[in-house]
């Protein structure tokens, strides 16, 4: 699948977690249906055959949906299950590496927090560039505030698309209005609500208005 930069409009991240006894699976797909436009499979701990077996239900919703769906990090269960392509952060294989392994028909994300790393991701062959913590946020407790500066220096460097990621909730996704991000990614904001559909439906409009995608 080639990216369209307007599926990274509401793009999701997994994060167990927030599900408590609920089902990843059918959570995603609630979220899904109303409204994510890009799914990232995070999974850190799990063991690699439970990993593929998840990833293979879950890619079966994305593909019913036309959604892409990228794995966090770990390119043997992206190539196991056919996924879209992989997301992988500074910490994690080196990007030129990771597009060697993948090819040029799969999508690589990657996560970068300087001008100087976003230029390095691109020249290696990323498609898109995972930018944050925007703000402050309980999913990652270690990561580097960007500041709204940096993001929009970023977006302006580049040519290829940006997602900001971090702390980003309903309340506060139009203060990156003028960014020139291309869409928002999310955790807590989703999993963690009461309401997945609501919550989905509410984000994506917001999303809409900032980005101005229709």
């Amino acid at each position: 699948m080639k990216l369209d930069k307007k599926s990274l409009c509401l793009y999701l991240v997994t994060d167990r977690a927030w599900l408590k006894e609920n089902s990843l699976v059918e959570e995603i797909e609630k979220a899904v249906k109303f409204g994510v436009t890009f799914l990232q499979l995070r999974e850190k701990k799990m063991p690699l055959t439970e990993f593929i077996t998840e990833a293979k239900k879950i890619k079966i919703l994305t593909d019913k949906y036309h959604i892409p769906f990228v794995i966090n990090d770990n390119i043997d269960v992206a190539m196991a299950i056919d996924a879209d392509g992989v997301h992988v952060g500074q910490t994690d294989m080196n990007a030129r590496d990771v597009r060697k392994r993948i090819g040029n028909d799969k999508i690589l994300g990657v996560s970068v927090r300087t001008v100087e790393q976003a230029l390095t991701a691109q020249n290696c062959g990323a498609d898109y560039l995972g930018v944050g913590a925007v703000f402050p946020t309980q999913t990652k407790l270690d990561a580097d505030k960007v500041s709204f500066d940096t993001l929009k220096a970023i977006t302006k460097m580049v040519t290829i698309p940006v997602v900001a990621i971090g702390g980003i909730n309903e309340n506060n996704i139009l203060k990156l209005k003028g960014s020139h991000i291309d869409g928002v990614a999310v955790v807590s904001a989703i999993l963690a609500r009461p309401d997945i559909c609501l919550a989905t439906q509410n984000l994506k409009k917001i999303a809409e208005e900032m980005t101005g995608v229709a």
